[in-house]
């Protein structure tokens, strides 16, 4: 995704950085150092900070395609699936997709809040979804998004060196809902 505004050059290293950060945090996990980042991207750590402030500016934008992709996945098979239906699967990509690099899933919550495209198709998917299954009923009312993010963030902390995550992660998020349900 190209930033809107940036001269060419910046852009490169913006691009770079991007690339950087994928790779190490695949390797090493989130928590790996952003002078790493720099270092790896050959650029100066403030070029890093002036394009990504914050670690977590940076995670939001390393996650921005897979959170598009889990949102529209959830919006073009939502007509097929009830309301509880729709929401559980939209969890478990998430937590799949919070997974994806170790100790994101700890910084879920204010990873969300920065405003990527991707982050803000996942927050409104997930707050459409839950709202939904508060009107049919089938979701306690006093459920919020962010309880549910917070829920979304132990369940990937949870399976972070599972050998078998997909299964647990359906377990897990099977009893959020549980949880969730009207009675």
């Amino acid at each position: 995704m190209i930033e809107a505004g940036l001269r060419v050059d910046a852009e490169r290293n913006r691009q770079r950085i991007l690339v950087a950060a994928e790779v190490l945090f695949l390797e090493r996990g989130a928590g790996v150092s952003l002078d790493e980042v720099a270092k790896h991207a050959r650029v100066g750590i403030g070029t890093l900070y002036r394009r990504f402030p914050t670690r977590e500016a940076l995670l939001a934008a390393t996650s921005n395609e897979r959170f598009l992709s889990v949102a529209e996945t959830s919006r073009a098979r939502d007509t097929d699936n009830d309301p509880g239906e729709a929401l559980r699967q939209f969890l478990k990509e998430l937590a799949m997709n919070t997974s994806v690099y170790q100790n994101l899933a700890a910084s879920l919550g204010t990873v969300i809040q920065h405003g990527t495209p991707g982050c803000i198709a996942i927050t409104e998917e997930g707050r459409r979804l839950l709202r939904r299954g508060q009107e049919a009923g089938v979701i306690l009312r006093d459920a919020s998004f962010e309880d549910v993010i917070c829920m979304v963030s132990g369940i990937s902390i949870a399976v972070e060196k599972d050998s078998a995550p997909v299964s647990r992660i359906a377990h897990l998020v099977d009893l959020l809902l549980n949880g969730m349900r009207m009675r």
